[in-house]
């Protein structure tokens, strides 16, 4: 079993920045996709970001791209996103996410993941 844990979201206007940690801990190996998704109220969960085993590869939102950056510390067994530009939209329920063992790609489909965390709001406003 991995656990995850989030952090870091809050409230913030828009235009600001924020950064959300993924704390991983368990059986945890370094042979997991990791990936965020968020939730907005009324919506379906969607894909926000993941990232490879080793960092080397990264698959984002078209909504995301060049405003948020995937990160991953597998020393400190730590996944983070950086959100910059935040907009009104992005307001949501931020999940983070390991895949299932031996996943070596940049999965966007929530099935491709086996673990969750509980989940950090972000809210931005005007």
């Amino acid at each position: 079993q991995v656990q995850l844990a989030e952090s870091g979201g809050g409230s913030v206007q828009a235009g600001a920045s924020l950064r959300l940690s993924c704390a991983a801990s368990g059986r945890t190996s370094n042979s997991y996709a990791m990936g965020w998704f968020r939730q907005a109220p009324g919506k379906e969960r969607e894909f926000v970001a993941a990232i490879n085993w080793f960092g080397g590869s990264t698959n984002y939102a078209d909504s995301v791209k060049g405003r948020f950056t995937i990160s991953r510390d597998n020393a400190k067994k730590t996944l983070y996103l950086h959100m910059n530009s935040l907009k009104l939209e992005d307001s949501a329920v931020y999940y983070c996410a390991a895949s299932f063992y031996g996943n070596y790609g940049t999965p966007s489909k929530a099935d491709d993941y086996a673990y969750w965390g509980q989940g950090t709001q972000v809210t931005v406003s005007s």
